[in-house]
């Protein structure tokens, strides 16, 4: 059944923003009502459409008096907006404003196919119902029943247990078939099997994975795979057995591709939304609301996912990990833009982004290498910034050692700068001409090592000891190649300008 959070997150794309919560977020939501006429019959219901309300302390009245937990009401409804939200929240009515140029009749389909569907799923008619539907298969079959999605994840499984074995249990625990099980399944053909073939395929025993035998059979909607139907099972079911497995996989079908329409609806919604914060838009506040996010510091993380052999996989299951739950649920908001994810987090602390990265490669698959870049604490009009820090940050993890944490801005600023001035060196965006340029011609020619000298020197700040220790060299031949340098060209090194400049060219070139 739907909750509010969910509603909340998915309405937020139709231009409506949440004023006010004081109801739990996880209230569940089972009917939609509009006001009658009084002289016909009361109404009562937990999401009330105030459509004709003068005010949004009206529209609150109305939603109080059918005992709703939730109210929408236009924007452009006379009165006070902030009397009408204090009022909902003294009353525990959630208070969801419209905005006036969206029409009550799209709003309501919207409200009324979220709601219903929820709804139908305690009847057996929807996507999370899929439990009491495994129940069914497995009295069917006789063994126990595991229902998972194309990403081999678990979404549902019988009450009975018959026929389970440990590795079931793992499972079930895990949400998805430990890794090691996932190897056996792949070198015995069983996901190619899914991927190519409707027929059901059953897998023989392996003790050492605690596996006493599965019989597992595809659930596709046309051609396109949907997710698959596990029975525990000693040896293949046929006849009768046979039979139902592949009908229950058939019945499977429509709840799994309702599912997977309603997932892709919001996170198409949220990602949207994202992208308008990263992109910059001058209603920061309204959309970071809309996300379902309160204002306060945020940061931007980004995060590339890779499998060596595929290209796009694994950052789409990424991106599908990091969108799971909906609301409240998460911590964060994602959006994919070209190759990255990019998730904008609550709270400006590093730790808990690094944790969230962390939580993200422990729900992917082993064989996927994971970096992530952490941009600065920024507010909802400063996302943009945050991005361009995440990305650079995100630059520099890739550039470094397999297993390193994720750079954030605040620790890695100083290296970000050198990134920036090196690009602009790349780009001729740096004086060719200059006393670093003219030294490092003279290396080149003369195999001289004056370059290395002035960096030393200029990190030294003009200890020539310390100097000559980062280069192995007596003091003495610091202050040699110093006196050869300035009849190459006019170093200056009196000048704090001069040597400031020097320091910026030679960060600039990266030079060693």
């Amino acid at each position: 059944m739907i909750r509010l959070d969910r509603l909340v997150n998915v309405l937020g794309g139709y231009g409506v923003r949440l004023a006010c919560c004081p109801v739990p977020r996880d209230a569940e939501l089972r009917s939609v009502v509009m006001r009658e006429s009084t002289e016909v019959r009361a109404v009562d219901g937990d999401v009330f459409l105030a459509v004709g309300a003068g005010s949004v302390a009206e529209a609150v009245g109305w939603a109080v008096a059918a005992r709703a937990c939730a109210v929408l009401v236009h924007g452009d409804a006379g009165g006070a907006e902030a009397e009408g939200v204090a009022l909902g929240e003294s009353e525990g009515v959630a208070v969801l404003v419209v905005e006036p140029a969206v029409s009550w009749s799209r709003l309501a389909g919207v409200v009324y196919g979220l709601v219903l569907e929820g709804r139908e799923t305690e009847s057996g008619r929807g996507p999370t119902d899929l439990f009491a539907l495994a129940d069914s298969l497995a009295g069917a079959v006789g063994g126990a029943v595991t229902i998972e999605d194309r990403l081999s994840r678990v979404l549902a499984y019988s009450s009975s247990q018959e026929g389970a074995d440990p590795a079931r249990l793992a499972t079930i625990l895990g949400r998805r078939a430990p890794d090691p099980l996932r190897a056996v399944f792949e070198e015995r053909g069983v996901f190619a099997h899914l991927a190519a073939h409707d027929g059901p395929l059953f897998v023989e025993r392996d003790p050492e994975h605690g596996l006493t035998g599965r019989m597992v059979v595809a659930v596709r909607a046309g051609r396109e795979l949907l997710g698959s139907v596990w029975v525990t099972c000693g040896s293949p079911l046929t006849g009768a057995r046979g039979a139902a497995l592949a009908d229950g996989a058939r019945t499977v079908a429509p709840h799994l591709l309702r599912r997977q329409a309603s997932a892709d609806l919001e996170r198409q919604v949220e990602s949207d939304l994202v992208i308008r914060l990263l992109e910059g838009t001058a209603d920061a506040a309204t959309v970071l609301s809309r996300l379902g996010l309160p204002p306060g510091a945020l940061r931007v993380v980004a995060v590339r996912a890779r499998i060596a052999a595929e290209r796009h996989a694994a950052l789409l299951l990424a991106f599908e990990r990091a969108t799971t739950g909906f609301g409240w649920s998460r911590p964060g908001r994602s959006a994919l833009s070209g190759n990255t994810l990019y998730t904008v987090l609550l709270g400006d602390g590093v730790a808990a982004a690094r944790e969230w990265v962390d939580r993200l490669r422990a729900a992917l698959p082993a064989r996927v290498a994971v970096t992530a870049g952490v941009g600065g604490p920024a507010s909802a009009a400063d996302l943009p910034a945050s991005r361009q820090e995440a990305d650079e940050c995100l630059a520099l993890h890739e550039a470094r050692a397999p297993g390193a944490e994720p750079p954030a801005y605040d620790e890695s600023w100083d290296d970000i700068l050198l990134q920036r001035l090196r690009a602009a060196a790349r780009g001729g965006r740096t004086p060719a001409r200059g006393p670093v340029a003219e030294l490092r011609r003279h290396d080149g020619e003369h195999a001289t090592h004056y370059v290395a000298t002035l960096r030393a020197w200029l990190e030294a700040q003009g200890d020539l000891a310390r100097a000559g220790s980062r280069l192995g060299v007596h003091p003495n031949t610091i202050r040699y190649r110093l006196r050869r340098m300035t009849e190459v060209t006019a170093l200056d090194l009196d000048d704090a300008r001069k040597r400031l400049a020097m320091i910026i060219d030679l960060a600039a070139a990266g030079d060693d």
